[in-house]
């Protein structure tokens, strides 16, 4: 999100002055880290979860279109900065990997073929397939389908227009542009407070080698970092944040490198969350390609730990608590035992158990093929709310002061996916002078920007051809 912005930012107006912090000795070490996440470019092709099925109501594709749509957007963005030297070899950072659904039962058969049927007529889902074949299906996923038991029923879709996205590859090479083109990068830099001042805000830091304290001044804060974001939000004081608070889901994946599993499997294949489990933890058999290398991971299985981030503090989950975001914190606990329940239960799996998990996509699964590795922290957010006194949301959320001067994000998926649209919301919010100006340089850098692709046949087919003729991702 940072290098987005960031990138944004020097794209639209090169005479500012832009200073980044990073905790760490490099940046994307968190949650932009390619093992830290699954890296799907989410599209909401395969992702049951952005349409759920309600009881006795059809199902709506409209946040399924919209997280399409957003998605299509940072395909757009990413494309204009290849063509204008930005960003490297596409194939660095994004590649061809088809999207697919797989559900086994008679009830969740049917629920994917009422999907199929009414994505099929929307024009960002064209080409979406739908088979209850297991011989389609073997073409598709060959290791979804071997000793697959006879007489159970399943089906499956494919998008072949899916990506996997190497989100860690991508931020370094928005901040090695962003610092060769004066933009100051501090790694092992720390912020520590923020305070408001009437002309922008006094921002203190110190190195995290010697915790060196130091500060400087900014008409403009962005907060991007991850589940601290929180912290340094509520240590601004800006009334926007008082009610939030966020609770922290770690996560592992297996994963295989052998090459005549990995040679078997080119998709990203998604299925339902367990009765209780988050949306973020629906299971998947995905495709990886980092560093030029395949390999597969399948996951993830959820884990605890206090910390909001994989570097954070074991305070972190107390360290939070103020008088405005208890109560609904504890709201949220209330009316989630369902989740605590999932989260035990994963605690509990061993190696064996997690690739018994596994086998319900991959009946061939060995133990010894697969190690598990462990994936990012997840901050989700708890808020207010005025039925329900405290929620716990899934997805991610732009929290800025009214007057524009600091913003910062909460929470996780779609996440870096949507990063282009989330930010080209916060430049509207926080620069409501400027951003008039912006527009005609953000429609060079977003061919459809302020129109819709999805009411539009002709125009998504021609726009999401031509970011995949730039980016090399043709099936």
């Amino acid at each position: 999100m940072s290098a987005t912005l960031g990138t944004l930012l020097h794209e639209l107006q090169p005479d500012w002055k832009i200073v980044a912090f990073e905790r760490l000795s490099d940046v994307a070490q968190e949650s932009s880290n390619p093992w830290n996440n699954a890296g799907t470019g989410h599209a909401a092709l395969c992702e049951l979860n952005y349409m759920p099925q309600q009881k006795g109501a059809p199902l709506d594709p409209a946040k399924a279109v919209s997280i399409n749509e957003q998605f299509q957007q940072s395909r757009q963005f990413w494309s204009s900065l290849v063509d204008r030297g930005v960003l490297d070899a596409p194939s660095t950072f994004i590649n061809a990997t088809p999207h697919m659904t797989f559900v086994r039962g008679e009830k969740d058969v049917a629920y994917l073929k009422d999907r199929y049927e009414v994505l099929k007529k929307q024009p960002l889902f064209d080409g979406i397939e739908y088979s209850e074949d297991s011989r389609v299906i073997n073409t598709w996923a060959p290791l979804l389908m071997q000793q697959r038991r006879k007489g159970e029923p399943f089906a499956a879709t494919r998008v072949p227009a899916g990506t996997d996205v190497d989100f860690g590859a991508l931020t370094h090479q928005l901040f090695d542009h962003l610092t060769a083109s004066g933009v100051a990068l501090r790694t092992n830099h720390e912020v520590r407070s923020l305070k408001k001042q009437k002309d922008g805000w006094l921002v203190k830091y110190r190195t995290t080698i010697g915790r060196t304290p130091n500060e400087i001044k900014a008409h403009f804060v962005f907060v991007g970092a991850g589940g601290w974001a929180l912290k340094l939000l509520q240590r601004s004081g800006i009334p926007e944040i008082k009610g939030y608070g966020v609770f922290p889901i770690g996560g592992q994946f297996l994963k295989t490198s052998n090459p005549k599993i990995v040679a078997q499997h080119k998709a990203k294949v998604y299925s339902q969350a367990s009765v209780g489990a988050p949306p973020m933890s629906v299971p998947h058999l995905d495709t990886r390609v980092v560093d030029g290398e395949a390999s597969l991971m399948f996951g993830p299985f959820a884990t605890f730990s206090p910390k909001f981030l994989k570097n954070g503090s074991m305070l972190d989950l107390v360290t939070q608590v103020r008088p405005h975001n208890l109560w609904p914190m504890l709201r949220v606990a209330f009316a989630n035992p369902d989740l605590i329940t999932y989260l035990v239960g994963e605690l509990l799996k061993n190696h064996g158990k997690k690739v018994d998990s596994l086998r319900t996509f991959m009946p061939t699964a060995k133990d010894e093929d697969w190690t598990l590795i462990n994936a990012g922290q997840r901050a989700q957010v708890m808020k207010k709310d005025a039925k329900k006194g405290g929620v716990l949301q899934f997805g991610t959320e732009v929290v800025a002061a009214a007057d524009g001067s600091i913003a910062g994000l909460l929470g996780a998926s779609p996440g870096a996916s949507t990063a282009v649209p989330i930010m080209l919301d916060l430049l509207k919010k926080c620069f409501p002078e400027q951003y008039p100006g912006w527009e005609p340089e953000l429609r060079e850098l977003i061919p459809t920007f302020g129109r819709s692709l999805n009411t539009d046949a002709a125009l998504a087919e021609k726009s999401t051809a031509a970011t995949a003729a730039t980016l090399g991702i043709n099936q």
